[in-house]
């Protein structure tokens, strides 16, 4: 579990915290409004290789229709 977390903290700073290179966020609404967009296109959007290039929400919604 260990693995998981940390590669999500290294994409979470590779991909997130550079969108907000030389950008002082000191305003925890706007800050949390920019964590909600880049969760939806991580989610949503965002191809994953080790998910065959599906997104998280694509991966389940597909083994749900694939046994229906």
């Amino acid at each position: 579990m260990n693995g998981k977390v940390e590669r999500s903290h290294r994409i979470d700073a590779e991909e997130f915290y550079r969108l907000l290179d030389d950008v002082i966020i000191d305003d925890a609404e706007a800050f949390n409004d920019k964590l909600r967009k880049w969760e939806d296109y991580y989610n949503y959007h965002r191809p994953h290789c080790g998910l065959g290039g599906q997104t998280p929400y694509e991966r389940p919604k597909q083994k749900t229709t694939a046994q229906a």
